[in-house]
């Protein structure tokens, strides 16, 4: 099958007004003039797009298979399997497909009542009612030198917690810090017992982590307790993720800081991921500030994207850096301001969507697509599972109708499979 390059060429026809457009002119050049397509002519190139779409992803079932545990054991009040179940994923290093810590999955799952409970309170203008902490707490007396239990009431408190700073900050900022600080004392009290590191559990030092972030006074411990998260679980690229996020606030130690961390990650998480480490760290920070790229170097950003890609072939990650180059690091609005070296910096990035879309992509997971587009960087409020799905899909086949349509404007179409990316002549 003959694998299309970014660089060929094609006459323009089927699109009216494409060949004028796209004829003679270089890849960005292509590009840019793509951009000022009526948005019906890349819906018919979008047509031409065969890629295999799968809305319901090996990833998203084995999240939710931990989650469901843990909310079920939960529900019924087996915290002595529940905990079972968290130090053996820890000791293990068990994780999803696409790298989640399985650990923290069963957490989550089993504290999400008691959270989604006060979120809804706080959104309907009440305070949360203490009762489900109140149960939780009453669980912990029952298993009190029991690290997983206290992992997951702390987590309760710090989640509620970042549910009145979120929720409530913007009318009252005073009450929500005031909140916020309380359940976060209370977090570290019930987290202080317990040594990550000794324990081997990850996800203890994650959640001191997580407690790092969301605590002023605590910020100048976040860089020392990542650095000890990553020598005991180098695999992890969700804490790397959370890493660039947690030091982007200048109590935290801010883009200077950042650009440091994402160079020590690497230093220890090189066996694992390559330079990955370095992409991995600036990921969410990117998406979350675009003043990062002043201080990237876009050479060994590319290269760990390479090297993440060389070491974890799953479909999952590939349609993460893909939405990322593609939406995350595309071409901004008018209202965009860029220093010149940080616009050649995202251009750089954005351009590896070719190898990507070429040599890799070979199934669309359009739940990632559509976070990209509507909360990159972190975990949003989003619409209805189907409305995600079909925005994904719609928002990616329009990307990479738009990346090759000088190859597909005459009739062709492109399609992926497991050997690449391939070109489909016109009947």
């Amino acid at each position: 099958m003959p694998k299309i390059s970014s660089s060929s060429s094609a006459r323009g026809r089927g699109v009216p007004g494409l060949r004028a457009l796209l004829r003679g002119k270089a890849r960005r050049a292509d590009a840019a003039a793509v951009r000022q397509l009526p948005r019906e002519d890349i819906d018919a190139l979008a047509k031409r797009v065969i890629l295999p779409s799968l809305p319901v992803s090996d990833e998203e079932m084995a999240r939710a298979t931990h989650q469901d545990r843990g909310q079920k054991l939960a529900r019924q009040e087996l915290w002595g399997e529940l905990s079972a179940k968290i130090r053996y994923a820890d000791g293990a290093r068990l994780a999803t497909p696409g790298g989640e810590t399985a650990s923290l999955l069963l957490a989550f799952g089993a504290r999400s009542d008691v959270v989604c409970s006060a979120e809804d309170a706080l959104h309907d203008g009440a305070v949360p009612h203490p009762g489900g902490l109140d149960a939780l707490e009453e669980i912990l007396e029952d298993f009190p030198d029991d690290y997983a239990t206290a992992l997951i009431v702390a987590l309760a408190h710090v989640d509620t917690g970042w549910a009145w700073r979120n929720i409530v900050g913007r009318d009252d900022p005073e009450t929500a810090a005031s909140r916020c600080a309380a359940h976060v004392a209370r977090a570290e009290a019930i987290l202080n017992p317990f040594e990550g590191y000794d324990l081997d559990a990850p996800s203890l030092l994650a959640a001191r982590c997580a407690l790092d972030a969301a605590c002023d006074r605590r910020a100048r411990r976040l860089p020392a307790d990542y650095e000890a998260l990553l020598r005991l679980d180098p695999d992890g690229h969700r804490h790397m993720r959370a890493l660039g996020r947690h030091i982007l606030p200048a109590y935290a130690g801010g883009l200077k800081a950042l650009e440091v961390e994402a160079r020590k990650a690497v230093v220890l998480t090189e066996a694992q991921w390559g330079a990955g480490g370095y992409a991995w760290v600036y990921f969410d920070a990117l998406a979350l500030d675009k003043r990062a790229l002043d201080l990237l170097d876009p050479e060994f950003f590319v290269e760990g994207l390479r090297d993440i890609v060389a070491r974890k072939q799953d479909q999952h990650i590939i349609n993460l850096l893909t939405a990322f180059c593609a939406i995350t690091m595309a071409p901004g609005g008018r209202d965009e301001v860029l220093t010149p070296q940080a616009d050649a910096a995202r251009a750089e990035v954005h351009d590896c969507l070719d190898w990507l879309l070429q040599d890799h992509l070979q199934e669309l997971h359009p739940l990632i697509w559509s976070q990209m587009l509507l909360a990159p960087g972190h975990a949003p409020f989003l619409p209805s599972r189907r409305a995600l799905v079909a925005k994904g899909r719609q928002t990616a086949l329009r990307i990479i109708a738009a990346r090759f349509a000088n190859q597909i404007a005459d009739g062709s179409s492109i399609a992926f499979s497991q050997q690449g990316m391939y070109r489909l002549p016109a009947l």
